[in-house]
């Protein structure tokens, strides 16, 4: 019978959450299979091979403080806050065998089959209830051994999955994978009204473990350490979470009052900007190239741009009439 032990985290950190994910993929002994559970605050969690600039708000980010972390696994962006839970489990597989994402998918419609609620599996990755979607799924492969995470929206701030996650019209083009938007819906609505979080995650671990069990296990000091490590070195770094990114083209445009109408055609790669271009009806006291070449290699960041033209010693309203570095950042960032 499958040996299953079980870990049920008690951060909300989603970069040590997902280096703990790592360290068990990577470094816990393989006499056995795991079940993580876990749960991240006001997070963003994008696929490894996304444009993180093209898949999220980012105006909507910033002032509502979302964190943004890059997966190890492909697959889209998701949002993640307190009534979302997460389940992962990292166990043997074939190297030749075929992604399978259908296999790990089922033992949640089975828990939810036990509380009345039917689900079903739709498509490649996720699982739906009521035509709604409440679960996106994804995997990372690699030794013949497999990590398989799945979201499960129990009672989600779906509004602010919608703001955190929405793709405005400046965005043109970019060559990472963009995520499929459906309709989601929370879980909590479909179940018995006295069904706790709690209880669903214990129907979980069992539905998972089978009649075996799982042994609950808990990160010893050395455990949390090297853990810790691996979040400083990748999950907490900006380089992975945007530097990661593939190129992407993007439109910015909007008027200022004083200045006139300005559009900003940049493109990124990696983390900097590789192209800038201004246009619009403003008038110009410089030629305007001056501000775009001061921004070429600079992080898109704001406190990066705002570095950038100190070190140039170029104030934007002596290039372009009335254009204020606020708004110019504002637009830009």
């Amino acid at each position: 019978m499958e040996r299953f032990g079980c870990f049920d985290l008690d951060t909300t950190d989603p970069a040590w959450n997902l280096a703990a994910e790592q360290y068990v993929f990577d470094e816990l002994p393989r006499d056995r299979s795991y079940l993580m559970l876990w749960q991240n605050d006001n997070a963003v969690i994008v696929g490894k091979y996304q444009n993180t600039s093209a898949e999220i708000n980012a105006a909507y980010i910033e002032k509502k403080q979302i964190r943004v972390v890059r997966r190890l696994s492909g697959g889209g962006a998701v949002y993640h806050d307190l009534g979302n839970l997460n389940f992962t489990i990292i166990t043997d597989a074939a190297a030749s065998e075929a992604v399978n994402l259908r296999l790990f998918c089922e033992p949640v419609v089975r828990t939810l089959a036990s509380f009345g609620v039917k689900a079903e599996i739709d498509g490649r990755n996720d699982i739906t209830v009521d035509g709604k979607k409440f679960s996106g799924n994804a995997q990372y492969r690699r030794n013949g051994r497999v990590m398989h995470h799945g979201t499960i929206l129990f009672d989600s701030d779906l509004e602010t999955v919608r703001k955190a996650l929405k793709v405005s019209a400046e965005k043109i083009r970019s060559k990472g994978i963009a995520s499929v938007r459906s309709r989601v819906t929370n879980l909590k609505q479909f179940l018995p009204p006295e069904t706790t979080l709690a209880d669903f995650k214990a129907a979980l671990i069992r539905e998972v473990s089978g009649n075996g069990g799982a042994e609950r296990l808990y990160f010893s000091d050395v455990d949390r350490a090297r853990i810790e490590a691996i979040r400083e070195a990748r999950y907490a770094l900006r380089e992975w979470n945007y530097g990661a990114s593939p190129s992407c083209t993007l439109l910015k445009q909007g008027r200022i009052e004083g200045c006139g109408s300005l559009q900003i055609y940049l493109t990124t790669e990696k983390d900097r900007i590789t192209d800038l271009h201004l246009l619009g009806d403003f008038f110009a006291a410089q030629d305007p190239t001056v501000l775009e070449k001061a921004l070429i290699g600079v992080s898109p960041e704001r406190e990066a741009c705002e570095k950038a033209l100190q070190a140039a010693a170029i104030r934007t309203e002596d290039v372009i009439l009335g254009l204020h570095q606020k708004d110019f950042l504002d637009l830009l960032c």
